[in-house]
C-alpha cells in the first residue's frame, strides 16, 4: 500500500506539461496577452504598461506566490503562498497554462481571480518576466 502514492505521484508528473526553455523575445511578443491585466513596473520604471487588474509582475520569478503587496489574492495562490511557493519559470509556465489546474495539482483550493489560459509560449512569458526581473545575487 504505500507503493501507491509514489506510482499516483510518478503518474500526475508524467500528466504535467512538459516545459523547457523559453525565449525572452518570443515571451515579450507574448505578453501582449497579458497586460490588459498586468504590468511591470520597478518604481518609476515601467518596463511593460499595462492594466492594474492583475499584480504588478516585476520580481514575480523569485517572488513568493500570493505575496505582491497591495493586490488581493484568490484564496489558491494565498494557499501556496502560505505554504512557502515561490515562482520560478517552470512553475509560473505550468501555471498560467491552466490556473485552476495547476491549483489542483498543487492540493490546494482551485480559487483564482486569473481566467485566462496561455495555450501556447508559457515558457517564453515566463523567461520574459525572468528577463526584466531584478537579477540574482
Amino acid at each position: 500500500m504505500k507503493k501507491l502514492p509514489v506510482i499516483a505521484a510518478l503518474a500526475a508528473l508524467a500528466a504535467a506539461p512538459a516545459f523547457g526553455e523559453g525565449d525572452p523575445a518570443k515571451g515579450e511578443k507574448l505578453f501582449k496577452k497579458c497586460k490588459s491585466c498586468h504590468m511591470i513596473v520597478n518604481g518609476d520604471e515601467v518596463i511593460f504598461k499595462g492594466g492594474k487588474t492583475g499584480p504588478n509582475l516585476y520580481g514575480v520569478i523569485g517572488r513568493q506566490a500570493g505575496s505582491y503587496e497591495g493586490f488581493k489574492y484568490g484564496k489558491g495562490l494565498t494557499e501556496l503562498g502560505e505554504k512557502g511557493m515561490v515562482w520560478d519559470e517552470a512553475l509560473l509556465a505550468e501555471y498560467v497554462t491552466d490556473p485552476k489546474g495547476f491549483l489542483k495539482a498543487h492540493e490546494v483550493t482551485p480559487k483564482t481571480k486569473m481566467t485566462f489560459k496561455l495555450k501556447k509560449g508559457a515558457e517564453d512569458v515566463a523567461a520574459y518576466l525572468a528577463s526584466v526581473g531584478p537579477k540574482a545575487e
